[in-house]
């Protein structure tokens, strides 16, 4: 028998953040999200919990933030570093920063 041991991202509308937990529910980070106006998503801050940085968390809770600012048809303002730095490595979520905001975010 085998366990999936895969980290799970749910979106915690209660905290406004992201949170990745193991399979107990230990939470392993976070990226915290807040409404920009009605058609925007920032993105402040992300957090890997000591212990588990560069286990490539930070891209799991980045790739599943970006994927609900983009199912929920929003944009997403990268004001994380991380996050914006995700989306410089990861072109297909250029489309989600509107275009006159990419140059403050380097992208």
């Amino acid at each position: 028998m085998t366990h999936d041991h895969t980290p799970t991202v749910r979106r915690n509308d209660e905290t406004h953040r992201y949170e990745l937990t193991d399979q107990t529910g230990t939470l392993l980070g976070f990226a915290e999200f807040r409404p920009a106006g009605d058609h925007a998503v920032m993105l402040p801050h992300t957090e890997v919990m000591p212990g588990h940085e560069g286990e490539g968390l930070g891209s799991l809770l980045a790739r599943a933030a970006l994927d609900d600012v983009r199912a929920q048809g929003k944009h997403a303002v990268p004001m994380c570093p991380f996050i914006a730095a995700f989306i410089r490595e990861h072109r297909e979520y250029l489309d989600l920063v509107q275009p006159e905001q990419r140059g403050v975010f380097k992208l």
